[in-house]
């Protein structure tokens, strides 16, 4: 740890807040004169140019939060009589450009929190080794998780492989006294105005090389504010989480995804209210509170495991046989518009394109239709996803798809297959949700809604509705494809061992 300095940088990424802050707070503590820097890193942006995503919804949202957190540095300035404060932004490498403006500053610190994905890693390496060679100290905190690298062992000093375990010892961990925010505001005296030479201000999304998404049509605030309007009102519906969460029609996620993975809200601030709530006996929080740890259990995974970034966790599975050719592309394209004439699949594949967002429930229930129905590499369905959601983390959307493909971790044994029409039935029995985002089958009574190949002639004229016209037969029949996958994993699990 550094001892006082005179000048100091923090550089923002996942972390879009100015309060309950690590290095934030660590700067603001130890240095005389503190400045502020967000680069839209072009290492990140140009692969999503290149893919064709001139509109984007997490770029939208991440410059509509920098704008929010601009001011609310100036802010905090103005508190203290300090006038000019805000946010430098940069638009480049951020290997480049953070070192070279450490130095045109002449700061002797710069502060970053963690980020464990492995382009990250690499990147900040790059970022300490120019900072060294320009004689510049830096250091980087925990801020994006509550326990994170080698914090949580094994009594055998090992890295957790399976989640039970993980998250009794997680829990046995978590206290109050770990989930403290990390002040900001009593520090903020140290903040320094931008040098005029320096305040460049923030461009446009046009200037980034993206044009608005659909964002500002979607129930998704940004910012703080936005993260703290959704927190509060989950606060009132946390005690039911564990009844409404699983059901798509009903309110009952948090919504707080996207704002985690940009840290517009502070994880310890969900946490203490999940704690709290929990040991006052609240069944939903508890059961929240094992979805916080579900996201420590992954991003550990990832950094003990980098290796599960293209490959599956458990090598052996590496070996299976995919479907491959011009009827799994085709199966692979039904998937991704929502043409697979499974109403609930279709239905969740919908709202991800049209909103960027996905329910829980039904990620688990399309990525085993990828993997187990259509026999489709769980890579496919994992790179789709990192392309459409607004909310997308490397290690929780390897970390699912893996899950639902059993080549991860999961004690559960890898012959477990969700049955589409038994998940729509049970989780959305009224089909609600299927009515929302196929139209063409609202006017289906319930019973048939969830199969309209199984309905009755009567009720398919009453709602005005030809499949393969208005709506797709399935392209794959679940009973068939069960036995297939089966035959899929049996041809390379692990031996059984031998008795003596």
């Amino acid at each position: 740890m550094s001892p006082t300095v005179s000048r100091a940088l923090v550089w923002f990424r996942r972390d879009l807040r100015a309060d309950d802050h690590a290095a934030l707070h660590q700067a603001l503590r130890r240095a005389h004169q503190v400045w502020c820097v967000f680069v839209f890193d072009r290492d990140i942006l140009d692969p999503l140019l290149a893919q064709g995503g001139v509109a984007d919804r997490r770029v939208d949202f991440i410059h509509a939060s920098v704008l929010e957190l601009d001011a609310d540095l100036a802010a905090l300035g103005r508190r203290h009589g300090v006038a000019g404060v805000g946010l430098m932004v940069r638009h480049g490498r951020a290997s480049e450009l953070l070192p070279r403006l450490a130095s045109a500053l002449g700061v002797d610190w710069v502060t970053f929190n963690h980020d464990d994905d492995p382009a990250a890693l690499a990147r900040d390496a790059l970022v300490r080794t120019r900072l060294a060679a320009a004689g510049i100290a830096q250091h980087s905190f925990k801020d994006h998780l509550l326990a994170e690298r080698r914090e949580l062992l094994t009594s055998g000093g090992t890295p957790y492989s399976v989640f039970t375990p993980y998250r009794n010892a997680w829990l046995r961990r978590l206290d109050p006294t770990q989930l403290l925010a990390h002040e900001v505001a009593a520090h903020a005296a140290a903040l320094a105005p931008v040098p005029a030479d320096q305040n460049l201000g923030l461009p446009s999304l046009a200037e980034l090389g993206f044009m608005p998404s659909n964002l500002s049509a979607l129930r998704l605030p940004t910012g703080s504010r936005g993260g703290l309007a959704l927190l509060d009102d989950f606060t009132q519906r946390i005690d039911a989480y564990d009844q409404a969460r699983d059901f798509p029609a009903v309110k009952g996620p948090s919504y707080l995804s996207t704002h985690l993975r940009f840290g517009t809200v502070s994880i310890r601030r969900l946490a203490q209210l999940a704690w709290a709530r929990a040991e006052a006996g609240s069944r939903g929080a508890q059961v929240w509170l094992s979805e916080l740890a579900w996201r420590d259990f992954y991003h550990q995974i990832l950094y003990h495991h980098p290796q599960v970034v293209g490959h599956a966790f458990k090598p052996e599975f590496e070996a299976l046989a995919w479907a491959t050719g011009p009827q799994a592309d085709a199966d692979f394209a039904a998937w991704c518009d929502g043409r697979t004439g499974y109403p609930l699949v279709d239905a969740a594949m919908r709202q991800l394109n049209q909103t960027g967002y996905m329910h829980n429930r039904l990620r688990m229930v399309v990525a085993s239709f990828l993997v187990k129905d259509l026999g489709l590499d769980w890579r496919r369905g994992e790179a789709y996803f990192a392309r459409q959601l607004i909310d997308y983390d490397l290690a929780a959307n390897n970390g699912g798809w893996q899950w639902a493909a059993s080549t991860g971790c999961d004690a559960q044994p890898w012959f477990r297959i969700f049955n589409p029409l038994t998940q729509s039935r049970r989780f959305d029995a009224e089909g609600k949700f299927i009515r929302r985002y196929l139209p063409q089958l609202a006017s289906l009574p319930a019973p048939s809604i969830h199969a309209p190949w199984l309905a009755r002639p009567v009720d398919l004229a009453s709602a005005g509705l030809v499949l393969g016209r208005d709506y797709p037969a399935p392209i794959v029949d679940h009973a068939l494809a069960r036995e297939r996958t089966l035959a899929r994993f049996a041809a390379v699990r692990p031996a059984r061992p031998v008795p003596d």
